[in-house]
């Protein structure tokens, strides 16, 4: 790895880090939904140049960043909203996962619309 490009990931990495310490729990979620559906567009394009590993990788990455936004659902204030987007975020990681298993890049792109939806209504909310 060259020096530049060492560095610009380094760069990289403080730059996020602040971002997120800087940050609002809105923005937070604002940049897991970002992460997640970024990994997912990574991973079709693997499964497209038929690299195992990379799909995998970041597949994995996106059902972390959906079991992490699972985990920020407030049960006690979202009521019947916070049940059904925690089912929601259920059906995805096993959708990733079956995704993942066949190769279904379909699969990888209904979950990427449902995201997309949400986070809509998310960014829709934080602005009011």
């Amino acid at each position: 790895m060259s020096v530049n490009l060492k560095a610009l990931r380094q760069y990289q990495s403080v730059g996020l880090s602040t971002a997120v310490h800087a940050a609002s729990p809105q923005q937070l979620i604002t940049m897991l939904f970002d992460g997640v559906l970024g990994a997912l567009a990574k991973a079709k394009g693997a499964m497209e140049r038929n690299d195992i590993q990379g799909r995998s990788s970041q597949l994995n990455k996106a059902t972390d960043i959906v079991l992490a936004l699972k985990d920020y659902l407030d049960h006690e204030k979202g009521g019947e909203i916070a049940s059904n987007l925690d089912a929601l975020y259920d059906y995805m990681v096993r959708s990733i996962a079956e995704a993942n298993r066949e190769a279904n890049a379909e699969k990888i792109q209904e979950v990427m619309d449902l995201l997309l939806t949400i986070k809509s209504g998310w960014t829709e909310m934080e602005v009011s």
